[in-house]
C-alpha cells in the first residue's frame, strides 16, 4: 500500500513538474505513462491472493501456466477452470486419467499414481503451480515446494463434503477467475441434486459397493459419490460395514450381502466391466433371496468415476448418471 501511495504521489509530482518546466507534450504524455505503467504494476502485485492450505497460508500473484496435478480432484478442477495442466497421476485401477475426464485432456502426461510420483517427470515438465493432495507428507512437501508453489488442502479429513473445501482451496491458488468458475458449478450441482431428490415420490434406499478380486466392497456414506447419493434423496444401506475414518468396508461375506440389501444397488468396477459385474451378481442364489433388491435395480457404474475421482465435472458426470438410472428405471416401471 505504501508503494502504491508513493506512486500516486510521484504521478501528481509529475504532472505539476511538467507544467513548471513547460515539458512538450509528447514528453509530458511520456512521462505520465511511465508512471502509469509503474502504477499498474504496483496495483497487479498488490492484487497477490492468500491461499490457506494444510502447511500454512500461501501468497500467488498472477495466473499459473504450467501446473501439475497430483490429485484426481485438482486434475478435475483444474480442467474445469479451463486450465490444462501439463500433468497428472492415474485414477485408481487405470494406466491413464479416468475415462470421463479423458477427452479433454488427451496430451497430458502421467507423472504417477495416486501412492507413488515420479519426481524426475515433475521436475521434467518446470512447473510454476503444483497442486498436491490432501494429507501430502511434510517430507514431499518440501521436496515439491523447492519446484513450485505447491497447494496442499488442509481438507483432508473423511466426510461427504470434504471435496467441495478442497475444490475451493485449488481453485482460490488458480485465480479468481476459476474461484468464480468453481462456485457456479457448485451452485448449479446443489440445484441438480435437489431437482432429483423433488422427483422421488418417497425415499428410497440405496447402496454403494465396489467388485474387486477379493470381493465386494461397501463405499463409506462419507465419500464423494456417496454424499452426491444422500443430497439426491437415496438413504444408504451398509454403511455399518465401515470402519470410522475408512473409505470401504472388508470384503462381504455371503452371509454379509444382505446388509447391504435396497431398491438400488449402484455395482461400481474399476476396469469398465460393470455390465458383466451385473450379470455375474444377478445370477447368484445369495443375491436372488435379498427382500429389496432386483435385477432391475442392480445398476453397473463406472468405478474410477464413482469411487475415485472428485470435483466439479465429476460431480456433473455422476449426477448425469442418476438423471439416466432414474428415467431407465422409470421406463421399465411403465412397461
Amino acid at each position: 500500500m505504501e508503494n502504491r501511495r508513493d506512486l500516486a504521489a510521484l504521478a501528481l509530482s509529475s504532472q505539476e513538474l511538467s507544467r513548471k518546466v513547460g515539458l512538450r507534450n509528447g514528453l509530458r504524455s511520456s512521462l505520465l505513462a511511465s508512471v502509469a505503467v509503474l502504477l499498474l504494476g504496483a496495483s497487479l502485485s498488490a492484487e497477490a491472493r492468500s491461499v490457506e492450505t494444510a502447511f500454512g497460508e500461501l501468497e500467488i500473484e498472477g495466473t499459473p501456466k504450467r501446473v501439475v496435478t497430483l490429485y484426481e480432484g485438482a486434475l478435475d478442477v483444474a480442467v474445469a477452470s479451463q486450465i490444462t495442466p501439463l500433468g497428472a497421476v492415474t485414477t485408481r485401477g487405470g494406466d491413464g486419467v479416468a475415462a470421463y475426464i479423458a477427452p479433454q485432456v488427451p496430451k497430458i502426461a502421467i507423472i504417477g499414481t495416486p501412492r507413488e510420483f515420479n519426481i524426475e517427470a515433475v521436475v521434467a515438465l518446470k512447473p510454476d503451480m503444483i497442486l498436491a493432495p490432501p494429507g501430502l507428507d511434510l517430507t514431499q512437501y518440501q521436496l515439491f515446494s523447492r519446484l513450485a508453489p505447491t497447494i496442499v488442502p488442509a481438507a483432508a479429513e473423511l466426510t461427504s463434503d470434504a471435496w467441495k473445501a478442497q475444490s475451493r482451496t485449488y481453485a482460490e491458488a488458480l485465480g479468481d477467475d476459476a474461484a468464480a468458475v468453481l462456485e457456479k458449478r457448485l451452485a448449479a450441482i446443489e440445484s441438480h441434486a435437489a431437482h432429483l431428490k423433488s422427483r422421488m415420490s418417497a425415499p428410497q434406499t440405496a447402496s454403494l459397493v465396489r467388485r474387486m478380486p477379493g470381493g465386494l466392497l461397501v463405499m463409506s456414506d462419507q465419500l464423494f459419490a456417496t454424499g452426491l447419493l444422500t443430497a439426491s434423496g437415496y438413504q444408504l444401506a451398509g454403511s455399518d460395514l465401515v470402519k470410522a475414518g475408512r473409505p470401504h468396508s472388508d470384503p462381504l461375506s455371503d452371509e454379509n450381502l444382505s446388509r447391504i440389501d435396497a431398491q438400488t444397488i449402484f455395482l461400481a468396477t474399476l476396469d469398465h466391466t460393470s455390465n458383466e459385474a451385473v450379470e455375474a451378481l444377478a445370477s447368484q442364489p445369495v443375491f436372488q433371496r435379498l427382500k429389496l433388491a432386483s435385477r432391475q435395480g442392480l445398476v453397473g457404474v463406472d468405478g474410477q468415476l464413482w469411487t475415485s475421482a472428485s470435483g466439479p465435472l465429476a460431480a456433473e458426470a455422476l449426477l448425469k448418471d442418476l438423471d439416466s438410472v432414474r428415467d431407465d428405471l422409470h421406463d421399465q416401471d411403465r412397461e
